[in-house]
């Protein structure tokens, strides 16, 4: 099912101003995570990389823009987001609907070759342990060595205090920016549900999507660590952290 372009332009550009109520510093996390993999596997002739949970190729779009000599595989199970950045992003080589963890999940992505690496952002944190550590072990298993897993997400410390600290550092920027007043993730759903256009799509959506409360596992960045090293990735830990924005980055 394909979306209008223009269509497409205008609600991948309204899910962009609804999604900074969420990430804090979230334009400068993507550009560490295209900067780390620009480092990384830049140098490679024509690097393999998925984006786990890429919504409408927010950043996609970003590492395709810095590394277009890349083959980038946008991964998620949301019909309508996908048909959203296909039409948005054309830059971006695939777009593949699976859910992330599914027995044989790592098959449908349809490889040639093995991984140089794996990128998500906000999307790596609703997993609960179990489940992550085994998706940690399929990337590990995709990726080829000296592979690189680099996630942004929100990773709130593990000390209480530390975590309030961290959580009102979001609170200031959003007050003094004004992000908390744009329209937020159900108000941009139930719009959405009034588009005649994307009916076919949200039906499908409705199917797809497995039951979730929305909370999140909340790992910190430190225990995300501990699971992917305990699924194979020699080297893991932060490089960068704005508030509770972080970025995590794994070495196969």
């Amino acid at each position: 099912m394909r979306v209008d372009a223009a269509l497409a332009d205008t609600w991948v550009e309204r899910w962009e101003r609804q999604q900074e109520r969420y990430a804090v510093e979230r334009e400068e996390r993507f550009t560490v995570i295209a900067d780390v993999l620009e480092q990384v596997v830049g140098p490679c002739e024509r690097p393999l990389v998925a984006d786990l949970g890429s919504g409408p190729g927010s950043l996609s779009a970003r590492v395709a823009a810095r590394l277009p000599h890349a083959e980038i595989v946008a991964v998620d199970i949301d019909p309508l987001l996908l048909a959203l950045g296909s039409a948005r992003h054309p830059q971006v080589s695939r777009w593949v609907e699976t859910l992330i963890g599914r027995p044989g999940w790592i098959g449908e992505l349809g490889l040639d070759r093995p991984l140089d690496a794996v990128m998500s952002t906000t999307a790596l944190h609703y997993p609960p342990p179990d489940a992550l550590l085994g998706i940690y072990r399929d990337l590990a298993g995709a990726l080829r060595p000296g592979g690189l897993l680099v996630n942004g997400d929100h990773l709130i410390p593990e000390d209480r205090s530390l975590a309030e600290l961290a959580l009102a550092v979001g609170r200031r920027r959003a007050q003094r920016l004004g992000t908390g007043t744009a329209e937020d993730w159900s108000q941009w759903w139930e719009a959405a549900g009034l588009v005649p256009e994307f009916a076919d799509l949200l039906s499908a959506r409705a199917r797809q999507l497995p039951p979730s409360d929305g909370t999140g596992n909340g790992l910190s960045a430190a225990q995300h660590g501990e699971l992917l090293r305990m699924a194979g990735f020699r080297q893991a830990g932060s490089v960068w952290q704005y508030g509770t924005s972080s970025v995590v980055v794994a070495l196969r």
